[in-house]
């Protein structure tokens, strides 16, 4: 793949482009967007042409074979991820978001709290709040490497007794924190502790760095496996979000009845552009893919860290997987409104809102690193240069 080619995402309804003046004020005529978690790169030749197929064929009515794409769902999860994944426990939704939300209203009831682990990614608080649910918000703490950690033992004093259901990223968004099993295994013993269903989001746990290792939830918990919901899609490695497709994993079968009493009320079926993009990237060709990918994205964080680590009062969290850069600005002495004018008025560079993220992301932005490598060392200079007369 020719992960340095510029590619041009203006006026073709790339939402992360054309929406940034919009959004954030930054012109985009010289804006640099580093915020929605959209890759860049130019689409692989096997999912072009497996989109030039369905035209070639010029079939858009309803379709057939969606079973051949849950069986590459279930070689990618084997081959890539060593979980295996039977059939009869995927639910296709529509993203996964959609998968998120509608775990929230299946498995839990209006009012119920939902535990998060703060920062994490925003759609969280939003799909807690539209389900009429609370958000118990557990603030993550950083460790002397730097790296975010849970603390259970604060964690305590901070459950009101109304949660029912945790909801986790992993690997974490922001700052790809990959988890370990003791790490996993204190989340499990707390939820057993306080009865809460689980629910992970792994939707990023293809992009982990050289020398990190993924641990599916499923794999590594079998204790849970009666409270255990997994979410994913290929949307965020292979950059095909508007297929909106994902899938609900549960291995339970007690609890998959659970979802699909709710599930199934709404007769959600696959749509054909999703379940033709997912089976051909779920291959051998998008695994040769996904590992040169892994190998850029590890070279963009390299080369961002190290910019931004020379800035003054700059600190960059250290990544161990995925393309979201976590920035915190709180030593330059600066509030949010003045370090966020240095980004997006001085640097012209659209990044995510700490503040959106939860509690402890107040003073942070979160920068999308999964973009040509020249772009990645244009946003470094760019913000090296707004933060050096101030």
């Amino acid at each position: 793949m020719h992960f340095d080619k510029i590619t041009d995402r203006t006026n073709c309804r790339s939402l992360k482009w054309d929406a940034m003046e919009r959004a954030f004020g930054v012109p985009a005529n010289e804006g640099l967007p580093m915020w929605i978690a959209d890759k860049d790169f130019e689409a692989p030749d096997f999912l072009t042409n497996a989109m030039q197929e369905l035209v070639t064929k010029g079939n858009y009515g309803y379709f057939s074979g969606h079973e051949k794409c849950l069986e590459a769902v279930q070689w990618w999860m084997q081959t890539r991820h060593d979980w295996k994944v039977e059939q009869n426990w995927m639910f296709t939704t529509y993203g996964l978001g959609h998968g998120i939300a509608t775990t929230l209203m299946a498995l839990t009831d209006p009012g119920d709290g939902v535990v998060t682990f703060t920062p994490v990614y925003h759609e969280f608080e939003n799909k807690i709040t539209k389900a009429g649910r609370t958000n118990t918000q557990l603030p993550l703490v950083k460790d002397a490497a730097g790296l975010y950690r849970m603390d259970f033992d604060a964690y305590e004093a901070l459950m009101t007794g109304k949660e029912r259901l945790m909801l986790i990223s992993t690997p974490h968004n922001p700052a790809g924190r990959v988890w370990e099993q003791a790490e996993l295994d204190a989340m499990a013993d707390f939820c057993q502790r306080h009865d809460l269903l689980l629910v992970a989001d792994e939707i990023h746990h293809d992009l982990v760095f050289p020398g990190q290792k993924h641990l599916t939830t499923a794999v590594a918990l079998p204790q849970i496996l009666d409270r255990l919901v997994i979410t994913t899609a290929a949307s965020k490695t292979f950059s095909i979000a508007g297929g909106r497709t994902g899938f609900v994993i549960i291995p339970d079968d007690t609890l998959r009845a659970r979802f699909a009493a709710y599930f199934n009320q709404f007769d959600v079926s696959a749509n054909l552009m999703g379940s033709t993009l997912t089976q051909a990237a779920y291959s051998p060709e998008g695994a040769a893919y996904v590992d040169e990918l892994r190998a850029y994205l590890t070279g963009n964080y390299d080369v961002f860290k190290h910019a931004l680590d020379k800035i003054d009062g700059v600190e960059m969290m250290p990544m161990q997987s995925t393309y979201l850069a976590w920035v915190d600005f709180a030593g330059t002495g600066m509030d949010r409104e003045a370090f966020s004018y240095h980004v997006y008025g001085k640097a012209r560079i659209a990044a995510t809102p700490g503040h959106t993220l939860g509690q402890g992301g107040e003073s942070f932005l979160r920068f999308n690193l999964g973009t040509q490598r020249a772009r990645v060392e244009e946003a470094a200079d760019r913000l090296t240069k707004a933060f050096a007369d101030r």
